[in-house]
């Protein structure tokens, strides 16, 4: 079936396209709003600007389409082939995506507010600048992807594989990224004020005036993480593990650090004001210039600290 002949079928009220082979067909702009397109290949395909909301693309094969500017707001996606596609600015909002194959992807300035991305496979995609507001990533592979300047207000991202992905400068206020594996990642000048980073793997990471404020870092691992002039007043971080971490100049007042982990930690010029140190331990640490005024103490394992 040619691009033509679907377009007068669905004029005339057909809706039915299932499993229909439309390998590298062009309906730029075609209005398809509704159609079922499951199990369809659809690959290298020109879509762009096409209506396609609440369409059913659920199974298809859309392997390097071009779906820039595409409407698929409401759309079900689920378990569609995606590598390679590109959606630049697409209306995603409220897609379901559920486990798609979505490698190396483009979205970046796409709609993804509340789209459901639970178990995609998004290792190397392309989410720079993208809106995710709201949406489920749980347990979503994210490995090496680029959320540069990324929108992700609120996001659930429950183990999550974050591996060496780039945040740099993204919005994760209020986001859940409990048990989430960041390890090296890229979070340089990240809003996580408010996150729950709770049992988060920040191994590694880079978090260069990061913003942290009020995070619930509980039982997180940040062992040799960069966290320079970051922001952690008021943080929750107990039982924190921050073992030769850099906290250069970080702000960590009226943060709770009892029980954490700050043996060889850098803490030179870190603000400690009025924070809670009670049983943390600071064997080698480096205080120098450190801003206690207010500090709890009581019972630290201070050995040898510098």
């Amino acid at each position: 079936m040619d691009a033509n002949e679907l377009k007068k079928l669905y004029k005339a009220g057909k809706r039915n396209f299932c499993h229909l082979s439309l390998r590298r067909v062009n309906l730029s702009g075609a209005i398809l709003s509704g159609a079922d397109l499951s199990g369809a290949i659809i690959w290298e395909a020109n879509l762009s600007g096409t209506d396609l909301s609440k369409a059913n693309l659920s199974k298809a094969n859309l392997s390097k389409a071009n779906l820039s500017r595409t409407d698929l707001n409401g759309a079900n996606l689920s378990g569609a082939e995606l590598s390679g596609a590109n959606l630049i600015k697409a209306d995603l909002s409220g897609a379901n995506f559920l486990k798609t194959n979505l490698i190396k992807a483009d979205f970046s300035g796409a709609n993804l507010i509340k789209a459901d991305l639970r178990g995609a496979d998004l290792n190397g995609a392309n989410l720079s600048r993208s809106n995710l507001r709201g949406a489920n990533l749980s347990k979503t592979d994210l490995i090496v992807a680029n959320l540069y300047g990324a929108n992700l207000y609120g996001a659930n991202l429950i183990k999550a594989d974050l591996t060496i992905a780039i945040l740099s400068e993204a919005n994760l206020s209020k986001a859940i990224l409990s048990e989430a594996n960041l390890y090296g990642a890229n979070l340089i000048k990240a809003d996580l004020s408010g996150a729950n980073l709770i049992k988060a793997d920040l191994r590694g990471a880079n978090l260069w005036e990061a913003n942290l404020t009020g995070a619930d870092l509980r039982g997180a691992n940040l062992y040799g993480a960069n966290l320079i002039k970051a922001g952690l007043s008021g943080a929750n971080l107990i039982k924190t593990d921050f073992s030769v971490a850099n906290l250069y100049e970080a702000n960590l007042s009226e943060a709770n650090l009892s029980e954490a982990n700050l043996s060889g930690a850098i803490l030179i010029k870190t603000n400690l004001n009025k924070a809670d140190l009670c049983k943390a331990i600071l064997e080698s640490a480096n205080l120098t210039g450190a801003m206690l005024a207010g500090t709890i103490l009581s019972k630290q394992k201070i050995i040898t600290a510098s």
